[in-house]
């Protein structure tokens, strides 16, 4: 038996997180008893200043994309080319996907990421890899083997039909009923053909898993698409292939029209949010409000390496930050609670909120009988002396205060050993 104390991090239906007083209880993978009150000194980790909190959930990342944060100044298309396509070409030699999977894995659990949903790169084996990898750790998530056939330099593209064969053996052998699956994971409508994403709607179909892809971020990206799909709109492009799903999260959705949004909702796909991308590539800033108003889902994901925050605290930060900014020049000024996102909904978010979206209803939480993904976070601040202390938290992050990170029961990182 492992005991948690501190302020324990709880998320409540109307979508705010709240803090309480207490010890988690934890025994082999599960969290086997929650006890709100005293924090005594016996704990084996935290005390009365230490916050318990779920780990978080980040929905959309590219794990070979890393190492190449930061490459700023390039418009979205132009940076693929001349920054990602490079970065991911490195993924054919499996040694180093070996070495930068053990890397990329560390830094997560560092800012305390513990589920994922992943982009791998067009290499099968290289993707295998990454899944093993992850689900040995005890990440919760998906990883996907990217798809593309087209528009992409001649080492990064494979025929579709090998493409489907690699992909439904990787779905075969991490299923979507288990803790770290495979994902259905075409990059966007630019990089394949009809045939492609006709092949990836089909596995997806089959063997019910998530999907994963791109959707109009860019004005750019959304002229290309018109103009090589007929004048379709992209969402419909998607659609056509059986690829709009409640299984779906596609990456960014700045740029859809009411009627898109409308359709999208009725379908249930869901739109991970990405504002650290969106700033860092100047490709917008999404409606937060607009896409709730009319039913979709959101998430919130970091989109490394576009995004330059691997915390998805700061990522939550500057989920707030856009919806104050969008809220401004919409003329509405900063007092619309239902345009801008307080720190309590960000801290839902990133833990329940993205859970709840994924259908992973045994991560995300504090609660007997979930997962007992969690971290122990000891700010050096007076936080609890802040009127909003989660919000202070949040505009006060620092990723050193996260000192152990626990996946499944087990301790997979630690600020001590670390140091």
């Amino acid at each position: 038996m492992i005991t948690l104390g501190g302020q324990i991090l709880q998320s409540g239906p109307d979508g705010h997180a709240t803090i309480r007083p207490g010890v988690v209880e934890i025994a082999e993978d599960r969290i086997v008893g929650v006890e709100f009150g005293n924090v005594p000194g016996t704990v084996d980790h935290g005390d009365f200043d230490t916050l318990i909190c779920p780990g978080f959930i980040d929905t959309h990342l590219h794990l070979p994309q890393f190492d190449a944060i930061g490459a700023a100044g390039l418009r979205l298309l132009p940076w693929l080319r001349e920054v990602i396509f490079p970065a991911e070409r490195c993924w054919n030699d499996l040694g180093f996907a070996q070495a930068m999977i053990d890397r990329v894995a560390r830094q997560c659990l560092a800012v305390g990421t513990t589920g994922v949903c992943a982009y791998a790169t067009v290499a099968h084996d290289a993707a295998m890899t990454a899944l093993k990898a992850f689900r040995e750790i005890g990440f919760r998530g998906v990883i996907g083997q990217v798809m593309m056939d087209r528009d992409a330099p001649p080492e990064l593209l494979r025929p579709p039909e090998q493409l489907a064969d690699e992909v439904a053996r990787t779905l075969e052998q991490f299923p979507a009923d288990q803790r770290m699956a495979a994902a259905v994971t075409p990059r966007f409508a630019l990089s394949c053909s009809e045939t492609l994403l006709e092949h990836a709607g089909s596995l997806a179909a089959s063997h019910g898993a998530i999907i994963q892809t791109h959707l109009a971020e860019t004005v750019a990206e959304c002229d290309a698409v018109a103009q090589r799909f007929g004048g379709r709109d992209y969402l419909d492009v998607y659609a056509a292939a059986g690829l709009v799903t409640r299984r779906s999260i596609f990456g960014h959705g700045i740029y859809l029209d009411s009627a898109s949004q409308k359709r999208l909702a009725q379908l249930g796909g869901m739109i991970a949010h990405c504002p650290t991308a969106n700033s860092f590539l100047g490709s917008g800033m999404m409606n937060r409000h607009s896409h709730l108003s009319r039913g979709i889902t959101l998430t919130l994901g970091s989109d490394i390496g576009a995004g330059f925050e691997r915390s998805m605290v700061r990522v939550g930060r500057a989920m707030i930050e856009t919806a104050v900014r969008v809220s401004m020049d919409a003329g509405r000024g900063v007092d619309d609670s239902a345009w801008i996102p307080t720190a309590a909904q960000a801290w839902h978010q990133i833990t329940a909120g993205n859970a709840e979206a994924l259908g992973w209803n045994d991560s995300g939480r504090v609660a007997v009988g979930c997962s007992a993904d969690l971290l122990v976070i000891r700010p050096d601040t007076p936080w609890l002396d802040s009127p909003q202390p989660l919000s202070t938290l949040m505009f006060a992050w620092d990723d050193r205060w996260i000192k152990t990170t626990i996946l499944r029961g087990r301790m997979r990182y630690s600020s001590a050993s670390a140091s």
